[in-house]
């Protein structure tokens, strides 16, 4: 991509700051216009190869390379919190693409481990769903965000394992929090639950909330995510088990 000339506002910003956009380099903004433009506006099916067995459908909005991937990395790991807007954008397509209105959508973030949220300082995860929800949330469509679910026992690191060993290493990390889902049901009866997460890989987190979230009862009919890694293709999409 040609670097597009920078604005006043983005020189500022730069001087100030010392930032650069994280698509491009250019100085300013961490997102510049030109990059901000060339990001997807809907979503697709993403399903994981191989599935795990009993997931609900996924989407994603991007393919896990390039801006989109700079921009996620961006956020959780140097705090850029320009990136939110945009980023939350990415996952409010995802959970609405296609999907009817009808009951209550409950978002629900994947829970980070206690002490990877200590270390960053933040929990990325949660506030980009808070952002996509308030996005989303209409009159005519209630969208509203809960911490269902909480991480239990010890997960090892999860980078370089395979789809076999990650399901192994996650296989009953996750519980739901009791209290809240009785104060959820309490204002609704009925309600449809989205499990949202920054990236999708093999598919073996996002089951894992979804068979937290299922053992109670409650309904999960989609996992929305900002971006999916090259294991997955909209093609695949009727390969679910």
């Amino acid at each position: 991509m040609t670097r597009p000339p920078a604005t006043l506002l983005d020189g500022a910003l730069d001087l100030l700051l010392g930032g650069v956009c994280v698509g491009c380099a250019a100085p300013g903004r961490s997102l510049c216009p030109a990059c901000a433009a060339d990001l997807p506006t809907a979503a697709a099916p993403a399903w994981p190869t191989p599935v795990p067995g009993g997931l609900v459908e996924p989407w994603a909005a991007a393919a896990y390379a390039g801006t989109v991937r700079d921009m996620v990395l961006g956020l959780k790991e140097r705090h850029l919190e320009g990136l939110a807007v945009p980023l939350a954008r990415l996952l409010a397509a995802a959970v609405a693409g296609e999907l009817p209105r009808g009951s209550p959508l409950v978002l629900v973030p994947v829970p980070s481990r206690p002490r990877t949220v200590r270390a960053r300082g933040h929990d990325p995860t949660h506030a980009l769903t808070r952002r996509a929800a308030r996005l989303l949330d209409h009159p005519d469509q209630r969208v509203v965000v809960r911490r269902l679910l909480r991480q239990t026992g010890r997960v090892a690191d999860q980078s370089g394992l395979d789809a076999t060993a990650r399901a192994a290493n996650l296989a009953g990390s996750m519980r739901v929090r009791a209290r809240a889902v009785d104060r959820l049901l309490r204002r609704w009866t009925e309600v449809r639950v989205v499990v949202c997460d920054d990236v999708l890989t093999t598919g073996s987190t996002a089951r894992e909330a979804q068979r937290a979230l299922e053992a109670t009862g409650l309904d999960v009919v989609r996992i929305a995510v900002v971006a999916a890694t090259q294991r997955w293709s909209a093609a695949a999409s009727g390969a679910a088990a």
